[in-house]
């Protein structure tokens, strides 16, 4: 009998292509969703309901493996007070959920995995090429992902073997962060960020998924990973090579950091600093990434 994969998250930009990769695999998927939709033969959906704190049990109890994706876009609004407490919340409650299900049943599911993100190691721009040792950040991002992480640490302490995958940008066929750019880009409009130095560590969403698949079945896969190409990518080479592939240069000067602070609030640091991030503790697994140039990155997308 194929096993059985529960996401959370799972009808979101990650969630959707992972489905079709796990299906494509063998496995079974269960999707807990707000709304009613209708089953397939491979994809169930199950109600939850975090306002509620519900969770169908029936979920949780027949899946053989879990992976946590969902979470409130981290650049989606302003960051107010009690927008950061739901950005927060978002990540932290629905593990909680799961853990207490699966404490009160004793339920010991092969693997947790969980998102995660580069975020951990902070808004700064640095030489440094952050490796998953690395201390985490005290600003709001770096604490976020810190509260993330601890919550899966109570999955692991019920003796369940958990994954954290850190991830960077994700690249995707009209979606993700090309889903923000693209049409300012495509329009003529490109242009660079604050001083464009700032790093920016991206995946190609096929290599992501290949992750997550590479950590429900390799055992000997714990703790935290980086989900990222190891580059020199900036702000500045990543907006240059985006509008070329749209067939122009960039003419507009560079966005002031002053106005993206105004406009943006806090926010603005999650776009104005970056740093590098390493791949080399996945591939040492023998994970080997698809799309490691930016260049053929974008023009997988792009087509």
């Amino acid at each position: 009998m194929a096993k059985n994969v529960l996401l959370t998250g799972g009808t979101g930009f990650v969630g959707k292509q992972l489905t079709d990769l796990l299906t494509d695999s063998g496995f079974t998927v269960s999707i807990l969703s707000r709304n009613a939709r209708e089953n397939t033969s491979l994809i169930t959906y199950y109600k939850w309901n975090l306002k509620t704190n519900y969770i169908n049990e029936e979920a949780i109890l027949q899946a053989d493996y879990i992976i946590h994706l969902a979470g409130e876009g981290i650049v989606e609004k302003r960051w107010t007070k009690r927008r950061k407490k739901v950005i927060v919340e978002s990540r932290v409650q629905p593990i909680d959920l799961i853990y207490s299900i699966l404490k009160k049943n004793n339920k010991v599911p092969d693997a947790f995995i969980s998102a995660s993100a580069v975020g951990i190691y902070g808004a700064v721009t640095s030489s440094v090429i952050c490796k998953e040792d690395q201390p985490p950040a005290t600003d709001f991002l770096g604490v976020t992902c810190v509260e993330w992480e601890q919550a899966v640490d109570k999955i692991t302490s019920l003796g369940i073997r958990t994954a954290k995958i850190r991830t960077g940008i994700v690249l995707g066929r009209n979606e993700g962060f090309l889903k923000k750019l693209g049409p300012n880009f495509k329009a003529g409009f490109g242009a660079i960020l604050g001083t464009g130095k700032q790093y920016l560590p991206w995946i190609h969403i096929d290599d992501l998924c290949q992750i997550y698949l590479k950590a429900l079945t390799d055992e000997m896969i714990k703790g935290p990973y980086n989900a990222c190409v190891t580059d020199n990518t900036t702000n500045l080479s990543f907006s240059k090579m985006l509008a070329s592939l749209y067939g122009y240069k960039i003419w507009l000067p560079k966005v002031p950091a002053f106005i993206l602070k105004i406009v943006l609030g806090e926010m603005s640091e999650a776009v104005l600093k970056g740093q590098r991030v390493s791949s080399e503790k996945i591939q040492k697994t023998g994970f080997e990434f698809q799309f490691t140039d930016l260049e053929s990155a974008l023009v997988n997308c792009l087509n």
